[in-house]
């Protein structure tokens, strides 16, 4: 920039002798006048001296060559040439002027992934151990029973997580999940149903039936006298009432001396209401008989299954590695020994306890990390204990009540395999930490499972594992799912009180249901209700009018440089609101995962996309169909990583045809979009030449044939008819719908009214609304005012009967 020239070199000395600093700017702007059109002029190290010594540039607009050159001074060195030491500015050896200095913007600071982490009951930046790579552990079914909504309460949620911090984080998450298949649970289910089959096989008679009910009914009374706990007492409470009324019909059979089918029929149906009831009594007399161990691996296999099929029904994706306690017992036994090795557990009469007075008490450990408030609570350690070791010979033989087992003796009537300390089988919380361990070793990142599994489960999972690599970081992140209740009410396996997988299937789809838990937060309860789900149908509904809209804009033939439009203010604007929708879902996604928050965010860019397309088409102008299409393949690819979507979907939700591998939408639309544009025709001929029947043809065709197909028309004035597939129960309860609709605004319509609106038809009419003249001020016809007498007595009981429903508080 800077360089010398002795030839057009200024007197600057006398220059700068000038005392007013206006002389001196004057002065030197009529030396740059002469300068400033030598060719090949540049400024001089003696130039920018001289621009060090002004205050500012002038404000004289005649003085334009110090102006020029004073701004770029200032802009060559990064400010106003203040005065100093030269800067030693140096021209190219052609005197070309040299690249300003660049400064990068200031940004923002990205947010940071964080998870709610019940060990610390705040939300942690999630750092993984190992770079990109992250280990999951997550606690999978007890499997001895149909699978609920309780599981996937968990399991869909977890299932989020991973595709989330999978898909949207791009960790690679390596995830495993256990199967419990030796459980006391599991034991008692498999030997009550072995030994209630067997009772069933011997066809006693009615007689023999109603005894044996009588006498289970006495210890399952005392029971129920014990229970304590208010949900647990009306649960007994109901089934005794159900065993008493099918008991009373057929002890009324058997003293009229009935026989035959009739009491056959009444001696099924006690046999199936005391089904529980006699369960327990055979199993308290007969259970220690029960020995062949095929009978307690029958019943988890058969519920494993049929929980895999129900997960995959939800859409939940497989685990990466998947243990079943029953594969590593070898593992456990092993993990046992160890502990005890290490100083921490302790064999007792062929059982093996943990000690957690001297775990509790060694340095550099801590027992009950989760909930400490809970430590000494009998009520839950005893659960996790399970029905069939909480026995006082099996409390007697803990140094402390806080101990669990880790290794539990087999009684009679258990399954039981060897190791060190007899034949035995292993403790509830030990399956977990063995398999956990062997797979993922001394520390994991995450750690999953309910939150009724916090106390004792996970804390003696970790108090154990802690033991066994002694350390005190087994686990980093614990991640606990929220309860689930029913509509309102606490939902138990145990309490009979609850909605299978299956059964909510048979209700609503895997997406709805999905939906219906991305619109809660992971980690609190959530309610699974009417009104729940109807909230995840309407975000659905949104969704899917928003993506059928689009793929009907595509669908429109458009030249490739056609589809490139101007954008024009409203254009700007949208995207403007895209991509602050888009920054504002990555914030919620890095705030705890929170799916409710973005999936708030996506619909208010919806309902944004929609007033654009409302405002195109009120204007009659197509929407710009690039912008639409990258906001619904961003949407499309937020409810993907959710797993609202499939992966095969290019845009919005599918369709699919009988085959799973047939794409109905890509299959059927070009005949349906045919189809569309010839019934455009035929109307457009219709009401040119009048022929109002063919056009009542082409309104049955839209509303009575093609919904019964899963085909929506959609008709506009001035633009094309739209053309969309959907779901066909969808677009039969929307006409049904609005045929209520239609049906109540006509029942609405006093009716002294009916007939005022119809000025084309009628010119005057009597004092009870009924027309007596047409619009050529005829007099209408007997026939015709009789006519219309029967329509006006047909709307006067339509609208008595609303003012009725009114009044009682009713609706049509």
């Amino acid at each position: 920039m800077a360089g010398s020239s002795t030839e057009h070199a200024p007197d600057y000395r006398a220059i700068l002798g000038i005392s007013d600093e206006a002389a001196r700017v004057r002065a030197l702007d009529a030396h740059l006048s002469t300068r400033s059109y030598v060719r090949g002029f540049v400024l001089s190290q003696a130039d920018v001296d001289a621009f060090r010594q002004l205050s500012g540039p002038p404000a004289d607009p005649q003085l334009f060559h110090v102006a020029r050159w004073f701004r770029h001074v200032a802009a060559i060195l990064g400010g106003p040439p203040a005065a100093g030491p030269p800067f030693g500015l140096q021209a190219t050896g052609r005197g070309r002027r040299a690249q300003p200095a660049w400064s990068p913007p200031a940004g923002s600071e990205p947010c940071q992934l964080r998870l709610y982490n019940s060990l610390t009951r705040r939300k942690d930046v999630f750092v993984p151990q190992d770079g990109r790579r992250v280990t999951w552990y997550c606690c999978g079914p007890t499997v001895y029973d149909a699978s609920h909504m309780g599981h996937a309460r968990s399991y869909i949620s977890f299932d989020i997580l991973r595709r989330v911090l999978r898909d949207y984080f791009k960790f690679d998450v390596f995830y495993c999940m256990n199967i419990t298949d030796i459980d006391d649970k599991i034991i008692k289910r498999a030997r009550q149903n072995y030994l209630f089959e067997r009772y069933r096989k011997t066809q006693p008679q009615a007689a023999q039936l109603l005894e044996d009910v009588q006498a289970a009914l006495q210890p399952f009374s005392a029971k129920l006298q014990e229970t304590a706990d208010p949900d647990r007492r009306q649960m007994l409470e109901r089934l005794q009432r159900a065993v008493a009324q099918a008991a009373e019909p057929l002890e009324g059979a058997l003293r009229a001396g009935q026989a035959g089918q009739e009491l056959e029929g009444r001696a099924q149906v006690l046999l199936e209401e005391a089904k529980d009831v006699l369960s327990d009594w055979l199993d308290s007399m007969h259970g220690s008989e029960v020995t062949d161990n095929s009978i307690f691996s029958e019943l988890p296999k058969f519920w494993e299954a049929e929980f895999h099929k129900d997960m995959e029904a939800l859409n939940v994706l497989p685990p990466d590695v998947l243990t079943r306690v029953s594969e590593y017992v070898p593992e456990i036994v092993d993990f046992v020994q160890k502990i005890m090795d290490n100083g921490y557990g302790y064999a007792s009469n062929g059982s093996v306890y943990f000690d957690t007075v001297k775990f509790a008490n060694s340095e550099g450990h801590s027992y009950g990390k989760l909930v400490p408030e809970a430590v000494g609570d009998q009520k839950a350690l005893h659960e996790g204990e399970g029905d069939l070791s909480v026995s006082a010979e099996r409390l007697s033989e803990k140094r402390s009540p806080n101990d669990f087992a880790l290794w539990k003796a087999s009684k009679p009537g258990e399954p039981s395999w060897p190791c060190p300390w007899g034949k035995g089988r292993p403790g509830w919380h030990i399956e977990c930490s063995a398999m956990a361990g062997t797979l993922l070793g001394a520390s994991m990142d995450i750690h999953g499972g309910g939150c009724d599994l916090r106390f004792p489960h996970h804390d003696n999972e970790l108090a154990q594992s802690e033991a066994y690599f002694e350390n005190d970081c087994w686990v980093r992140y614990f991640l606990h799912t929220g309860h689930l209740t029913i509509a309102g009410c606490k939902m138990s396996k145990s309490l009979k009180n609850f909605i299978t997988i299956k059964d909510a299937l048979k209700k609503h789809s895997a997406r709805q249901l999905r939906l219906a838990f991305l619109m809660h937060s992971w980690k609190d309860t959530l309610d699974y209700s009417a009104n729940t789900m109807e909230s995840a149908l309407q975000y659905e509904r949104l969704l899917n009018e928003f993506f059928l809209n689009v793929k009907d804009l595509l669908r429109t033939p458009m030249e490739a440089a056609a589809q490139f439009e101007k954008w024009e203010d409203e254009e700007t604007e949208l995207n403007k609101s895209f991509y602050t929708k888009k920054a504002a879902v990555h914030q919620a996604l890095c705030d705890n995962i929170d799916t409710r928050t973005a999936l708030e965010e996506m619909r208010a860019l919806v309902g944004r996309c929609n007033l654009y397309m409302a405002a195109r088409k009120a204007a009659r102008r197509r929407p710009h169909r690039v912008l639409l299409e990258s906001i619904a393949h961003y949407l499309t690819h937020m409810l993907k990583v959710f797993g609202a979507i499939d992966e095969e979907s290019s845009l919005g939700f599918p369709l699919r045809g009988a085959g799973a591998s047939l794409n109905l939408e890509s299959t059927v639309m070009p005949y349906l979009q045919v189809l569309s544009e010839f019934r455009e025709g035929v109307r457009r001929i219709a009401r040119e030449h009048r022929v109002p029947e063919v056009l009542q043809l082409s309104d049955a065709l839209r509303d009575d044939v093609l919904p019964e197909l899963g085909v929506r028309l959609e008709d506009h004035e001035g633009l094309p008819t739209v053309v969309k597939l959907a779901d066909r129960d969808t677009l039969l309860r929307e006409r049904e719908e609005k045929s209520r609709a239609a049906k109540l605004a006509k029942m609405k319509i006093p009716p002294s009214e009916m007939f005022l609106s119809e000025s084309d038809k009628y010119s005057k009419f009597d004092e009870n609304g009924l027309p007596t003249h047409d619009t050529e001020g005829k007099e209408l016809s007997k026939g015709q005012a009789k006519k219309l007498r029967k329509l006006f007595e047909a709307q006067e009981k339509l609208h008595l009967e609303y003012l009725q429903l009114v009044q009682n508080g009713g609706s049509p």
